[in-house]
Formats: C-alpha cells, sequence, structure tokens
C-alpha cells in the first residue's frame, strides 16, 4: 500500500465500520448460493441493524421465510468508495454475516459477525460495541466535502503538503484529499507505481461541517507557517486517472 504517518486521533474501528454503513448507498448480498447487488434498497436503524426492502416476489424473500432461524444464511457487503478519484479508491469493506426475518414489508437482518477490512488489515467488531457506537457526524457530507476541496481548492491541498515530512513525499506526483472524519483530514499521496497515505491531526474533534471549517483553517495557517516543501515531480497526463 505504501506509507503512511501515525493515524493520531482517529475513530474506533466499531465507529469506522458504522460510518462505512451509514455512508453507503448500496450493499451486495450473498445468499442461497447467489449473489445480488440492491442499490437504495436498505435502511439502517440506531443500532446499525440493516433493513432491505426488495419485492415480495423476490427470491431473497423466499429464501428469507425459508431459511433456519439462528442459523448464518447470509452475507452483506458494503464499500466504502472515495468521492475523489484516486488510485484505489475501495477505503474500505464491512461484511456483516447473519440472516433475515421477514418484517412489516422488508427484510430485518440479524447480524452475528461484523467485519471490517481496511488497508491495514481486517478487523472483528465486537456485536455490542457496533450497535452502541454511532457514524461519524461527518460521514454523510463526507463526499460533497472532499469533491468539493479537491474541485474547488486544489492550491489548499498543495498548501497543505507543507505539513507532511519530506520523506513522505520522496517520489510524489499528485496529493489527493482521501477521507475526512471528525478527527482529521487524510490525504493520498500518489507516485509514479505506488501510493500512500498521511493523516493530518485535527487540533479538536469536528462534530459539524461549521467546526471543521475552523479546523481546515487552523491546518492552512498552520501550513502558510511552514516551509515549502519541494516540488511534486510533474506526471504525463496518459498516467493520471
Amino acid at each position: 500500500m505504501g506509507d503512511s504517518d501515525s493515524w493520531t486521533a482517529a475513530p474506533g474501528v466499531a465507529e469506522r465500520a458504522r460510518s462505512v454503513l451509514a455512508a453507503s448507498w448500496s450493499c451486495a448480498v450473498t445468499a442461497d448460493g447467489g449473489r445480488e447487488e440492491f442499490v437504495g434498497a436498505h435502511t439502517v436503524g440506531d443500532d446499525g441493524q440493516v433493513f432491505l426492502h426488495v419485492p415480495e416476489d423476490s427470491a431473497l424473500q423466499t429464501a428469507a421465510i425459508f431459511a433456519p432461524r439462528g442459523e448464518p444464511s447470509a452475507v452483506l457487503e458494503f464499500a466504502d468508495v472515495a468521492p475523489v478519484p484516486v488510485r484505489g479508491r475501495i477505503r474500505a469493506r464491512l461484511w456483516l454475516a447473519g440472516w433475515f426475518v421477514p418484517e412489516d414489508g422488508h427484510l430485518a437482518f440479524r447480524a452475528t459477525r461484523v467485519v471490517l477490512k481496511e488497508p491495514s488489515g481486517a478487523v472483528v467488531v465486537a456485536l455490542d460495541e457496533f450497535a452502541a457506537a454511532e457514524p461519524d457526524p461527518l460521514a454523510l457530507a463526507e463526499a460533497q466535502l472532499l469533491t468539493h476541496l479537491a474541485d474547488a481548492h486544489p492550491d489548499a491541498v498543495e498548501r497543505l503538503t507543507r505539513l507532511i515530512r519530506t520523506e513522505s513525499l520522496h517520489g510524489a506526483v499528485r496529493v489527493k484529499p482521501l477521507a475526512v472524519d471528525r478527527h482529521g483530514l487524510t490525504l493520498r499521496i500518489e507516485r509514479a507505481r505506488a501510493h500512500g497515505d498521511v493523516r493530518l491531526p485535527f487540533h479538536a474533534p469536528a462534530d459539524d461541517v461549521g467546526q471543521l471549517t475552523e479546523r481546515m483553517h487552523v491546518l492552512l495557517t498552520q501550513a502558510a507557517a511552514a516551509s515549502c516543501p519541494r516540488v511534486l515531480q510533474r506526471q504525463r497526463t496518459d498516467r493520471d486517472g
């Protein structure tokens, strides 16, 4: 994957898992030997329970009715995709194993196992911690925030590289915003044949977009006071993407 600076002040694994679930618009369901992608067909309860809305005559609905209760019979997969085009756009995958129960015109999913896979590896999330955690307060706004930063303020992104260690910028040809949460901003550093991530922690958590604006202003002020790093190497246009 490449290098990465320390992940100071980062959300816990249960919060990251709930954030992936909250922001996902689609999910893949593997059940009864088949796999199907559902877009805009699920909702999430306050405790992280997933409710899938499918036609009454769907094969999944039939399988749920006849599946043995209490036995894992389905796996739900949610992908966390970076909103800004970068290499390796899948930032994480979340898997929920369990079974469906028909309930009030939809399928309620009873999870027995939760696994979050990130570049650092896969972690099993305790069910009670998953249910008790809340998504990051910026999770639903993250896509819009990052695309605006990348498209409208590339100069600000370049200025933030002044806060990155010189060795982490070695061979860099492009830097893009990869993720943001209430604790910090993550930048993706791309090289000719590799990439790495660097996290810039905020001085205090940002619980809403207004506070995020102030936290970003502080980072940019710090960057303005820092020494200017070596200019990024230029990359041929046909290598971008």
